[in-house]
């Protein structure tokens, strides 16, 4: 989604990092807003099995980071046991072609932010609070530290937290800022293969506010929520998930969401593009997770009705594929590759079309690559990524006068997670 940088998920699953053995352990990949579906248990356990390590549900975490195991936690009282983890990050940027609004070269803080959760008991809460940049592909960067801050023009200082009531261990319902049940990648830098979100992710609301209820079946698990979207504040928007762990390694997620109402322009919203907050969006998400490589195929599908009360004349629909993948080399070192298409309907320069891309009818391709180094809690890693824009409507690309196809861009970001 082009103008909010995108306004995590149907994606991926808990990976730990910091060694191949650890890869092997793992879950298979569950989306955002969700919780990760039970395995099957062993035939038989063995004799002296150590404890169970603690696994914490929330912040998503698709793969080449991981906090700190076993996780800090506090021990309330009467209030339970508290968990708490953290990161600190920074990021250097340079570009071609950069927009008139952005920069060639820049250097922000990327993630100065706490987690807080209870994960047991009847009542649980997770709550996310700091700051954060939110960079995306094909967008200006919107950053950290200035007037005009991600903080500001996204999701506030706490930018998820919601309550959990969990009646049975089958069913539990939440409340609060959400993470998305949509698309296959998470929000913050942090959380993913990739520094940068992608074109798929720009598509796709990111937090919405709302409740939602999560059953657990078997290897089934199903997700309904009501919620504002694209974070409009607006209460009409239903989002559900159906995620199928097939086995330890293999699994499948179809996601769906649409506002069933109509909602005008927020303004001053960047998470809240007019088109796709009115818009229904579909996933089919497959994920393959076997130390050492982790696969993500998705395809993502998106429509918008003519409505021309809310200013959209014609309908417009958007067809999406990726691949996400992760190759751990050694205990230190791991390399994510991402590529991406997303085309739009319409006509080139159609001066009543609906634009959701650069422009009615108008194409992207993108590839990414990320190296990654960890050791022990320090990170460090590099984005190289490509965009390239196809029969975009002149004024609506890259570059000063919005007239460049192409936009290749370098990121570094480095720090700790705890």
């Amino acid at each position: 989604m082009l103008k909010k940088v995108a306004a995590c998920v149907a994606y991926a699953g808990a990976f730990a990092t910091m060694s191949q053995t650890a890869l092997a352990q793992t879950p298979p990949a569950t989306p955002p807003g969700q919780p990760v579906p039970a395995t099957a248990a062993p035939a038989t356990a063995a004799a002296a099995a150590p404890p169970a390590t603690v696994t914490l549900p929330v912040p998503g975490m698709t793969g080449a980071l991981a906090f700190s195991s076993p996780p800090y936690s506090v021990d309330t009282g009467v209030l339970g046991k508290w968990y708490v983890d953290g990161v600190l990050s920074g990021l250097g940027l340079v570009q071609s072609n950069a927009l008139q609004s952005d920069k060639t070269g820049l250097a922000d803080l990327s993630n100065g932010q706490v987690f807080i959760q209870k994960i047991d008991g009847m009542f649980q809460f997770y709550a996310q609070v700091g700051a954060y940049s939110i960079p995306s592909l094909g967008t200006p960067y919107s950053h950290l530290v200035d007037t005009e801050n991600a903080l500001h023009n996204f999701f506030s200082a706490v930018p998820q937290a919601f309550f959990k009531f969990v009646p049975t261990d089958t069913l539990s319902i939440q409340a609060g800022k959400l993470p998305t049940l949509i698309g296959a990648e998470y929000t913050f830098t942090f959380e993913n293969f990739n520094i940068e979100r992608g074109l798929l992710w720009n598509q796709e609301p990111a937090v919405s506010r709302g409740v939602q209820v999560n059953y657990t079946a078997g290897p089934v698990t199903l997700s309904l929520s009501l919620n504002d979207g694209y974070y409009s504040d607006r209460y009409n928007w239903l989002s559900g998930s159906a995620t199928w762990a097939i086995n330890p390694t293999n699994t499948l997620v179809f996601a769906a969401g649409g506002n069933v109402g109509t909602t005008g322009p927020i303004a001053g919203s960047f998470a809240t593009p007019t088109a796709q907050n009115n818009s229904s969006i579909y996933n089919v998400i497959y994920t393959y997770n076997a130390a050492p490589l982790i696969i993500t195929p998705y395809v993502q599908f998106s429509h918008v009705s003519a409505n021309s009360s809310i200013g959209i004349l014609k309908d417009a629909n958007t067809y999406s594929g990726a691949i996400l993948a992760n190759y751990v080399f050694t205990p230190k070192f791991q390399l994510a590759g991402r590529v991406e298409y997303v085309g739009t309907s319409g006509n080139k320069g159609d001066p009543l079309g609906t634009n959701l891309l650069y422009g009615p009818g108008s194409g992207a391709f993108s590839v990414t690559v990320t190296p990654t180094f960890t050791y022990k809690q320090f990170f460090a890693r590099a984005d190289l990524s490509l965009v390239d824009i196809t029969d975009r409507t002149p004024g609506l690309g890259f570059g000063s006068s919005g007239n460049e196809s192409t936009q290749v861009r370098a990121l570094l970001e480095t720090g700790v997670i705890f």
